[in-house]
């Protein structure tokens, strides 16, 4: 698993580069930024994406300070969810609010 996990992130960062996004200023880092990825998006995330984000990152899932848009999509999926179903436990809102 490990192996495909690298072989994975390998050839990622071979298309990024490819496609002009392998160092800073590149294409893909200027269209990431434009639909809301980059680390300039982390600084506007709630604290739960934030909670997200560090277990995303204990458990094996790597550095989550410049997550592409998709990322940052499904991590505000996951603490939607999240807040959705302290609601449905509790009846009350999630204590931190969302951004």
């Amino acid at each position: 698993m490990e192996s495909l996990k690298k072989a994975f992130n390998q050839s990622s960062n071979t298309n990024e580069q490819a496609a002009g996004g392998g160092g800073s200023g590149g294409m893909m880092d200027k269209i990431n930024s434009s639909l809301g990825g980059g680390p300039s998006s982390e600084k506007n995330e709630d604290f739960l994406d934030k909670g997200v984000d560090f277990v995303q990152q204990r458990m094996g899932g790597g550095q989550q300070s410049n997550e592409s848009a998709i990322e940052q999509a499904k991590d505000e999926q996951i603490s939607d969810a999240i807040r959705a179903q302290y609601k449905s436990a509790t009846g009350k809102d999630f204590p931190i609010a969302d951004k």
